[in-house]
């Protein structure tokens, strides 16, 4: 539910657990209020956070409740607070997998990390497709059974393929798409298209080390600490909102290969980190910074 309205209604079939996640400008009576209307729907409290952001005067909060209440019956308890403190809000069932579509180029060890903890069960997401610039991926694809879409993308054609991704989003009711270490720059239109909806991986090396090769450039540059940054993907390029980083520390006996390697086992955890989190309903956007709750 986003500003009141059910995003995916599955009242028939719905499990007794719910994620509620908001934002308001802060002022005091914000959390009694909305105890108060859990309450009422007969909801347990299970875990709640929450958060005021000192620099942008905002107020965020995060609840698990489990109720014998419908989720149409559970927005309708919270919507009379919303509307008084003027919230942003979401219900969502716990659990309930999040339509990803995942996009590639050529290198396959964030999409496989994905792919895999998709399948174990560990990442609560969906995915119905793939899509690729190039078909280095498919076979990947085709071994974890799910769709793979090749998309070329040149100057001249880049419209066209944006086109064609965004009808695959709205056919496939995609409500995240990562970015597993695609190498095109989307359109700042795209990029408006998919505010808060889609999450990039690259290394923590940038501004830094641009371009080709930059693990090469940090080898060459004698770095003792490299890494990985996961973010939203906004039209200022890799200067999204963070969700996650990690870091680990190498030293002169690595080599350029090594530095590679140990990039991309980083890569891959960060990216899934960060996945998770979106997925179950954590992260919260504050301007130009995010609020994780874990």
């Amino acid at each position: 539910m986003r500003n009141g309205r059910l995003d995916r209604v599955t009242d028939s079939t719905l499990p007794t657990s719910f994620v509620v996640t908001l934002s308001c400008p802060d002022r005091p009576g914000i959390v009694h209020a909305v105890a108060g209307a859990l309450l009422e729907a007969a909801c347990n409290i299970a875990d709640s956070q929450q958060y005021g952001s000192p620099s942008t005067g905002n107020f965020f909060m995060r609840v698990e409740a489990t109720t014998s209440s419908t989720q149409a019956e559970l927005s309708s308890a919270l919507a009379p607070v919303a509307e008084a403190f003027g919230m942003k809000w979401q219900i969502n069932p716990v659990g309930q997998k999040v339509r990803t579509l995942i996009l590639g180029s050529k290198d396959a060890h964030c999409l496989n990390d994905l792919l895999f903890q998709q399948r174990t069960g560990t990442l609560p997401i969906e995915v119905p497709a793939i899509v690729s610039n190039h078909r280095d991926l498919e076979g990947l694809a085709e071994f974890y059974g799910i769709p793979f879409h090749y998309i070329p993308v040149t100057p001249d054609t880049k419209p066209q393929a944006e086109a064609k991704l965004l009808d695959l989003i709205r056919e496939h009711g995609i409500e995240l798409t990562v970015l597993a270490r695609y190498m095109q720059v989307l359109s700042n239109e795209l990029c408006t298209e998919l505010n808060g909806k889609a999450i990039n991986i690259h290394h923590s090396f940038l501004p830094s080390f641009k371009g080709a090769k930059p693990y090469h450039q940090a080898h060459a540059r004698g770095v003792k600490i490299i890494g990985a940054t996961a973010h939203y993907v906004t039209a200022d390029l890799d200067e999204g909102p963070i969700i996650e980083q990690e870091v680990i520390r190498v030293d002169h006996a690595r080599t350029a290969e090594q530095f590679v390697q140990m990039g991309r086992d980083v890569e891959g955890r960060t990216l899934a980190q960060a996945v998770q989190w979106h997925a179950e309903h954590r992260v919260l956007l504050d301007g130009t910074r995010t609020v994780v709750f874990n």
